[in-house]
């Protein structure tokens, strides 16, 4: 059974930069050229994956806590296992830090992981959103972010239940740690499932809190509990301590790619 949940985002991403940008311009679409799961890091986003480094050190993830378990169990036993979204950005964030701080993990790579998928509203801004597809708009307003599935795309639910699933699989491992590396989106729904959130609970949250590029959120149980408590969230310190910038880009609003 695993007692420690530490969820990494990804370092600011080059469509994060577009998508702000066409935000500001107040422009209808965001220029990102590949498809969302080959979006690499930006100069500053690969600044603060090594400023993970130092996050690794100061919570005692060296040799020896740090091993090859597989969830097959054929990689011995290990504190503390890595598992990662498929995304390059997500797979860059952590093979980065890993690097630099001389560790050589197993990082499971899972696809229940990967980003909330957008469906017809991918690269395009509120003002697109609005000018190309006003009755999708609508509904949204109407069912609400939570419940809201584009055409082609998830809800927060979608992703909840992608969620649910790998925690069942996480709580087979051997050890009691997990790192993960992920998105904004599955972060705040790793919140809701772990935490017992309500759909108003948790977007009330998401409106005043945002998952910051190479941000840390750390969830934590004792044996026996249903809930998990949260202890720490988008805790950016080591970014300030590593001298790397910190980047804020929104949470998810349902319009940008992450």
């Amino acid at each position: 059974m695993i007692r420690e949940l530490w969820l990494l985002r990804h370092g600011e991403s080059t469509a994060n930069v577009a998508a702000t940008a066409a935000e500001q311009a107040g422009s209808e679409t965001i220029d990102v050229e590949q498809r969302d799961a080959d979006v690499p890091l930006s100069e500053r986003g690969v600044e603060q994956a090594r400023a993970l480094t130092g996050w690794l050190a100061e919570h005692g993830l060296d040799a020896s806590t740090v091993g090859a378990a597989s969830p097959g169990g054929d990689g011995g036993s290990s504190a503390t296992s890595f598992w990662c979204s498929p995304y390059l950005r997500a797979r860059q964030t952590i093979g980065t830090a890993l690097d630099e701080a001389g560790l050589a993990p197993v990082v499971r790579v899972d696809e229940r992981l990967r980003d909330r998928e957008l469906g017809v509203l991918d690269l395009l801004t509120r003002r697109g959103v609005a000018a190309r597809h006003p009755d999708e708009e609508a509904r949204r307003e109407r069912l609400g972010k939570f419940y809201h599935r584009p055409p082609g795309g998830e809800s927060w639910a979608d992703v909840a239940l992608r969620v649910r699933s790998l925690l069942r699989d996480l709580d087979e491992l051997p050890g009691d740690r997990v790192v993960v590396t992920a998105h904004d989106a599955v972060v705040m729904l790793f919140l809701y499932v772990c935490t017992g959130l309500s759909e108003a609970d948790l977007l009330e949250f998401a409106r005043s809190n945002t998952v910051t590029n190479a941000s840390v959120t750390r969830l934590s149980r004792a044996d026996g509990d249903a809930w998990w408590t949260l202890d720490a969230f988008a805790d950016v310190a080591h970014l300030d301590r590593g001298d790397a910038p910190v980047t804020t880009h929104g949470g998810d609003r349902d319009v940008q790619p992450r």
